[in-house]
């Protein structure tokens, strides 16, 4: 009589020399390093604020207001007489702690979601994905605007609201990577042993859809802060007097002529944030060989 061989079976993990490898791959991919550089200086200049400026971003002062660029204040001032500058860089603090918040909680949420999905199949996979392409099917910013409409306005409310618009994105992607995981030796073995699918979930499966994980993550946050300057912009955002960019950009639109600065500063500083996050994603994805279009992107 022969007797089944239960000896635990681990999940292979990154080698030393594999690393080493990603890490070479990953500097030698000019996207990426720019892409990470650019997200790391907007990081610092949010961070260095407060010394970078001497001027208070909220502060309103008529007497300077709609003024040029000048040695007083390098990128002038807007209809209220706020430094425009001094907004900017406090601007970059909101559309960061709203941002990486957001994509934290939506991309956990997916990733638990989706992993659970891929490894208990079956009845419970086929009505999550009625139910994901049901919310699927809602333009994003509809759904967004029906739940800051609901529930009113600030940083908590925009948090919730990009989570139930990206999650079930997160999912799809999540799922179709921890589909390609789920029938490995050391998943069944794991089944074998008796462990529960929280337990499979956290030591088989994440260990080995990380690179899937981080890669959404970088991807996504390039769409939040786009998503949320577009909220700001519609008045459904951050409001009066924060220093936002999209509000920035919806306050001094009727000035543009007059101080164009107000409204091309926020919008530079936008622009360059998402176009660093979309280089240091496409940078991440080469480097660690995910196919993000195979996943279910």
């Amino acid at each position: 009589m022969t007797t089944l061989d239960t000896a635990p079976v681990a999940a292979p993990a990154a080698t030393p020399a594999r690393s080493v490898r990603v890490w070479r791959t990953l500097r030698s991919s000019r996207a990426a390093v720019i892409g990470l550089s650019v997200v790391a200086v907007h990081v610092l200049i949010a961070l260095l604020a407060p010394l970078l400026t001497s001027y208070d971003p909220i502060a309103n002062s008529a007497d300077e207001a709609l003024l040029g660029p000048s040695w007083q204040h390098w990128a002038g001032t807007d209809q209220y007489g706020r430094d425009v500058l001094a907004r900017v860089l406090y601007g970059g603090r909101y559309a960061l702690g709203v941002s990486v918040t957001a994509t934290l909680l939506t991309v956990a949420l997916g990733t638990v979601i989706g992993c659970a999905a891929a490894l208990r199949g079956g009845r419970f996979d086929d009505v999550l994905g009625r139910i994901l392409d049901a919310v699927l099917s809602v333009p994003a910013i509809l759904t967004l605007l029906v739940v800051v409409t609901a529930l009113g306005t600030g940083p908590s409310v925009i948090v919730l609201a990009i989570a139930v618009v990206y999650v079930p994105q997160v999912v799809r992607v999540v799922r179709g990577a921890a589909l390609a995981v789920v029938p490995q030796d050391y998943v069944t073995a794991a089944r074998a042993r008796g462990e529960g699918t929280w337990a499979i979930l956290r030591r088989e499966i994440l260990p080995n859809i990380t690179d899937v994980v981080c890669v959404e993550f970088a991807m996504r946050a390039s769409w939040v802060v786009l998503l949320i300057s577009s909220l700001s912009f519609l008045g459904f955002g951050a409001d009066p007097p924060t220093p936002d960019w999209g509000l920035m950009v919806a306050e001094n639109r009727t000035a543009i002529t007059v101080v164009p600065m107000a409204s091309l500063a926020p919008i530079i500083a936008l622009a360059t944030l998402v176009v660093g996050l979309n280089l240091a994603a496409d940078g991440l994805s080469k480097a660690w060989g995910v196919d993000r279009i195979r996943e279910g992107s």
